[in-house]
């Protein structure tokens, strides 16, 4: 195949991440992001050969058909057109359906919707996506690769819950994972980094951002993961509360809360908005915490301290660990929150190399643990790559 550039899209409820990538270097050729999606200031940003240009999108219009139309635009007049071998789409819940990357037909769209129950946030958007990309560029096969595809692995110990195994079979309740394209691609850079096959390597890889989440990785498969039915489950995250006593819902009904206002708490009130009572976003819970902020440090608090509990249970899944491996916008970029989850390890040998630490949020792939210490990587994240090589993949079967 002598083109192999992908259009690349991730559909969200709020935004549409898009790019075009070289599925053999993993390099963008164009990138961008639709945000604020509903809102009169929704904008689409987009980078091409270094230069930055925004288009702020119509008020009160389908934001993302609107985005998908700009992006048609762009991408013929950038001549990129004739070279796009395939669209991905990025889907957040596959169910137990699909365990590997699929070409999109009505069946496929027909299941995404039966199961978006599962992700309502997302599911629905994703489709969204799909059909307008399907609609806009006809004569290209398209493909959806499911953040639930590589957990599917998990041995049956470790993605089920402790219910009756009616409700898996009649309701499909189990633990799913998300994350998937990230947490495989950064088990596979950690493995390339150690010079080692991905076979014969066994990481500890953490997710961490406005959805955050850790998996337990040996030798190259999904053996646990922290989210769960649904990206509620886990961590403390942005706007979500992760892990909570299950009759917590049923509680704040019985005193007058609907079934509505009480998913909203937990999907869009909770996490670091929630304790924080200030911003959802890492930075500003830092810069508050900084300046004294009891919210923001308690935020801060909950969530190195629930990441690295994740850490030390998730050792029992392994038989050896190689690294903890970080991504993600905080895993990948905050100093102060990685410096926290390491000093929670302490009594497991973690020792944090504070220069390569720092070193590492200005892009610097590698250790953040001193030498002779048990090994902690950074290493950023690549999901879209993803996405465009299991698309050319199957492309070409």
């Amino acid at each position: 195949m002598s083109n192999s550039l992908v259009l690349v899209i991730n559909s969200g409820s709020s935004s549409l991440k898009f790019s075009v990538i070289d599925s053999k270097t993993g390099d963008a050729e164009l990138s961008g992001i639709g945000e604020c999606f509903g809102l009169p200031e929704a904008n689409i940003s987009w980078k091409y050969q270094g230069q930055k240009s925004e288009q702020v999108l119509t008020a009160g219009s389908n934001h993302h058909q609107e985005a998908i139309a700009i992006i048609v635009n762009l991408v013929k007049e950038l001549g990129l057109t004739e070279k796009l071998v395939a669209i991905g789409h990025r889907v957040v819940h596959g169910g137990d359906k699909f365990s590997t990357a699929v070409q999109i037909d009505d069946k496929v769209i027909n299941e995404i919707e039966r199961i978006s129950d599962l992700a309502p946030l997302h599911n629905p958007a994703h489709l969204i996506g799909i059909r307008a990309a399907i609609a806009a560029f006809p004569q290209l096969p398209q493909f959806a690769v499911f953040d639930t595809a590589f957990h599917q692995t998990m041995p049956e110990r470790a993605f089920s819950y402790a219910i009756s195994q009616k409700l898996y079979r009649d309701y499909g309740v189990r633990r799913y994972g998300f994350h998937g394209t990230s947490h495989y691609y950064i088990s596979r850079a950690a493995a390339e980094y150690l010079n080692r096959p991905a076979k014969e390597c066994s990481f500890i890889t953490v997710h961490l951002g406005n959805g955050s989440s850790i998996c337990a990785v040996k030798n190259g498969e999904s053996v646990d993961t922290s989210m769960g039915l649904t990206p509620l489950a886990g961590l403390m995250m942005g706007t979500r509360s992760g892990d909570l006593d299950p009759i917590i819902p049923e509680y704040l009904m019985s005193k007058g809360m609907t079934m509505q206002e009480v998913h909203d708490e937990l999907h869009n009130n909770s996490g670091f908005l929630g304790v924080s009572e200030l911003t959802s976003d890492c930075r500003g819970i830092i810069s508050a915490a900084a300046e004294g902020h009891h919210g923001a440090q308690l935020a801060i608090d909950i969530f190195t301290y629930r990441v690295a509990k994740y850490i030390a249970s998730y050792m029992v899944a392994l038989d050896q660990l190689d690294a903890i491996v970080f991504t993600g916008g905080i895993g990948e970029n905050s100093v102060p929150m990685r410096s926290e989850i390491l000093r929670h390890l302490k009594m497991f040998g973690y020792k944090e190399d504070v220069a390569a630490n720092k070193a590492a949020a200005l892009g610097e792939m590698g250790p953040i643990t001193q030498p002779n210490t048990p090994l902690a990587l950074v290493i950023p994240t690549n999901e879209e790559w993803v996405i465009a090589k299991q698309s050319v993949e199957l492309l070409e079967q």
